[in-house]
């Protein structure tokens, strides 16, 4: 079993209690161009999009072999006071589920990020729409994420999510191979799609077949330079069991001591982990 941390969370996780090793500095000098500043306010959402194949960005420098994608984390944002929803559900449901008895107490989206959402198409206008798909980020640090703990102003979000504290929102864990091996048990399961950027934008890229998804999770993964991932998302069609959530992170004693309660008549209690550096923003604006 792997060793916990005083604040709840298996293995390394925890940046304070594993802090990572200093870095090695490379023997061979090599040039690269600055990064580039990103801005913090986002494009608005649009109905259209572009399919491209999934491609390979970054160096030899800044890539890294990548032989434990199952064991990439993903990440489920919601406020505390649609938790009982999901339990009494169950899973996790996608926007446009027929599922739904009662919508959630609090919606995170705007209306227009839900069209947005409802029109584009993960695979051409046959395919399931992004709204079909729960929707996962593959960091605590996603950008949608820190724009509601530093208060920015994002096209994306409801009033109500700009208006709420971060320290009122839970986040669901779980991986991938979670996800992959549920869906390998279900024979007609459509494959979970992975982006590489908001999943309504024009220029994001899919990877909607498992091979596709693979490469793209590993591109994202391997490249140690880029913000990429902070954009990303894992789309899970339909829904998401609730028993495959592995950990729910909260900001503070205060709120785990509000969930806890909320777990106790559920079936599956996944550990409930105090972990402040997911809910506060960044010092300098940068992920």
């Amino acid at each position: 079993m792997n060793e916990e941390c005083i604040h709840g969370l298996d293995g390394e996780l925890c940046a304070l209690c594993f802090p990572p090793a200093a870095p090695v500095a490379s023997t061979v000098p090599a040039a690269r161009a600055p990064r580039a500043s990103r801005a913090r306010t986002p494009e608005a959402p649009t109905a259209l999009r572009t399919v491209a194949a999934p491609i390979t960005t970054g160096t030899a420098k800044t890539k890294r072999h990548d032989d434990n994608v199952g064991e990439q984390r993903i990440y489920h944002l919601t406020h505390i006071r649609n938790l009982p929803g999901i339990l009494a559900t169950g899973r996790l449901l996608a926007d446009t589920s027929d599922a739904w008895e009662a919508r959630p107490v609090i919606d995170i989206s705007s209306s227009a990020n839900r069209d947005a959402r409802r029109q584009t198409h993960v695979s051409g206008p046959d395919s399931l729409a992004v709204a079909d798909h729960v929707p996962f980020f593959l960091s605590p640090n996603a950008l949608v994420w820190e724009n509601i703990r530093a208060q920015s102003l994002d096209p994306r979000l409801s009033d109500t999510a700009h208006d709420a504290a971060a320290f009122d929102f839970v986040i669901l864990v779980s991986t991938v191979k979670k996800v992959l091996d549920a869906q390998t048990a279900a024979a007609d399961a459509t494959p979970f799609a992975v982006t590489d950027g908001d999943a309504a934008f024009t220029a994001t890229r899919f990877g909607s077949t498992p091979d596709a998804a693979d490469t793209l999770l590993r591109s994202l993964r391997a490249d140690l330079d880029s913000d990429t991932i902070l954009k990303a998302e894992l789309l899970v069609p339909r829904e998401v069991p609730f028993g495959l959530i592995t950990l729910i992170g909260v900001a503070n004693d205060r709120v785990r001591d509000a969930v806890k309660p909320i777990l106790a008549a559920a079936s599956h209690k996944p550990k409930v982990a105090v972990y402040p550096p997911w809910f506060h923003p960044t010092e300098d604006g940068s992920l």
